[in-house]
Formats: structure tokens, C-alpha cells, sequence
């Protein structure tokens, strides 16, 4: 495949600077919070209000209360985010998996998702971390939103990452019309969705180990080589998912019936016949999945899910 950028990196092409230094600055925090120029973004949970071209961003004073956390800046913009309850009345209040493939699609929108992935990942962050785990202590906000330290004990708390695996899993000669890819459905999957294979890495595994062991668990293939492809944040709750090309050292599926309830091997000619046809529905554009599979593909696949 000619050199092009893959679909997953709409989602990161524009990095904000954090501001990291600034977050325990509290006069720098006052000014920039006083400024007309900052933007703030407003969450009721984990849900935010969509402009026709972005986010719905507003001035700090119209801003309601809640959590003050500090985004960081870019194009010489501060903004920050305001962690508010969830609403009873939804309307109007979209998840950010609802945004994210119309944000990538839109003028303006790539360079929101970074900043809609960043507040929504503190915002889960800061809605299950209610009490402090080693004590039972409350915790008190600092940093800007970036800190949880325990009142009782002092322990501090950051905002978690879970590293989770997804792969895109061959077998046959390497671009050759016998070559095969393996994708997976669940059970609670619609009819004729299928994708590449992903699971949680689990404490003292490398992350290789994790694709070999993810697929073998679920599938019951062996995989030998395992190649690093790039990343993705998905705040939904806590994830940052990490891709991999990995090669199937034997092709006989033994599903697991818990995760998996179905998993086959597909030849690009295969997989062209079922998309085109409909039978077949894979990821969409903007997902690292859809990345793994183009790459295997060797061009640009059709709209997905």
C-alpha cells in the first residue's frame, strides 16, 4: 500500500500541550481562567454538547459549576473542562463514541477528538474513583483535576490508562492470494459484523505476550511474530488500545463461546465479495482496528460499522 496516513491517527494528528507545569500554579490557573479568549468544555458525565462544526465549547462564565480540570492549550488557546453529574435529561448530551467518527469526517473536528478524549477520560477517571483504595479515605482534587490525594492517609491517585491489545492475525504467504486474516464476532454483535481480535494486557506480560495469549484464549490459534503497529487512545473508560500485526503459526479456530462466539478466516478476495455485498460489515475509518485491517488489505476499505 502506498504511503498514506493510516485511519486511526485523524484521532491524534493534534496533540494540545498539556500545560503539565502550570497545573499546581494556581495564579496562572486564575489568569487564564479570566481570559475571554479561554474556551471551556462542559461535561455532565461523560457526555458533552456537539457544535454543527466541533464541540460545544463556551467562556468560563457561562461555564456552570463543577470539577475545574485544565485541558492545556494550542493555537495560543487555553481550555479547560467541567466535570458536572449526569443529566437526567439527556437530550442534546452525546457520548464521545457517538462523536468521534463525525468529528474525523468534519473541517474542524480532528483536531477536537483530543481534546473530547482527554476531558472524557478525567471525567471517568474522576466518577469511579469516588474513595481512596487503600484506606477508604475522601479524596480532594488537585493538579487541576490531574490529582486525587486521599484526606485521611495522604495517598495520591492518578488518572489510569488500561494498555489493551488489538491485532490483526494472518496465516499464508505475505500478500499472496492464499494469504488469510482472522477476524472474530460477538454474540451481541448484528448480524455480519465482524472484527479484528483485542483483549486487556494483564500485570507482569509484555504486551507481545498479551496478542499471543488474547488469541489463543479466544480462538485457539498459536502466533508466533508479533509487530508493533501504533496506538490509540480510547478513553471509554480507560484504554489506550495498541496495535499489532501478528502471524498465525496454525489455522484451526476453537472459539471460546464466552468472548467469541464466532471467528473464521478471511482471503482479501473474501472479504472484498462480503463487504461489497453487504454480508460483511468491518470497522469504521477512524478506529485502529480499521487501520490494522487496511494495512493487511493493501488500500482503503469501504464505510464500516
Amino acid at each position: 500500500m502506498a504511503s498514506r496516513e493510516l485511519p486511526h491517527v485523524a484521532l491524534s494528528a493534534r496533540a494540545h500541550n498539556r500545560e503539565a507545569l502550570h497545573r499546581t500554579d494556581e495564579a496562572w490557573l486564575e489568569r487564564e481562567w479570566g481570559s475571554p479568549e479561554t474556551r471551556v468544555l462542559v461535561l455532565a458525565g461523560a457526555r458533552v454538547r456537539a457544535a454543527e462544526d466541533g464541540l460545544a465549547w463556551v467562556a468560563p462564565d457561562e461555564a456552570p459549576d463543577g470539577v475545574r480540570v485544565l485541558l492545556g492549550r494550542r493555537d495560543g488557546v487555553t481550555r479547560f473542562a467541567v466535570l458536572g453529574e449526569p443529566r437526567r435529561d439527556e437530550d442534546g448530551w452525546l457520548g464521545a463514541r457517538e462523536l468521534v467518527a463525525g468529528l474525523a469526517a468534519g473541517d474542524r473536528g480532528p483536531g477536537e477528538v483530543p481534546w473530547l478524549f482527554h476531558a472524557v477520560g478525567l471525567a471517568e477517571w474522576h466518577r469511579s474513583t469516588r474513595f481512596c483504595p487503600r484506606c477508604g479515605g475522601s479524596l480532594e482534587v488537585r493538579s487541576a483535576g490531574h490529582e486525587l490525594r486521599c484526606t485521611a492517609c495522604g495517598r495520591a491517585q492518578f488518572p489510569r490508562t488500561d494498555p489493551a491489545v488489538i491485532m490483526a492475525v494472518s496465516h499464508g504467504e505475505p500478500g499472496s492470494d492464499q494469504e488469510r486474516l482472522l477476524l472474530g464476532r460477538q454474540a451481541s454483535w448484528p448480524q455480519g459484523r465482524w472484527s479484528t481480535l483485542a483483549g486487556f494486557c494483564e500485570p507482569g506480560e509484555t504486551l507481545e505476550d498479551a496478542v499471543r495469549r488474547e488469541v489463543a484464549e479466544e480462538v485457539g490459534v498459536e502466533v508466533g511474530e508479533v509487530s508493533y503497529v501504533g496506538s490509540q487512545p480510547w478513553p471509554l473508560p480507560a484504554s489506550l488500545m495498541v496495535g499489532f500485526l501478528a502471524r498465525a503459526l496454525t489455522t484451526k479456530i476453537d472459539v471460546d463461546g464466552a468472548e467469541i462466539e464466532d471467528a473464521r478466516w478471511f482471503t482479501r478476495e473474501e472479504l472484498r465479495e462480503g463487504m461489497a455485498s453487504g454480508e460483511v460489515r468491518v470497522p469504521g475509518s477512524v478506529s485502529i482496528s480499521s487501520s490494522l485491517l487496511e494495512l493487511w488489505y493493501g488500500e482503503p476499505l469501504p464505510s464500516g460499522w
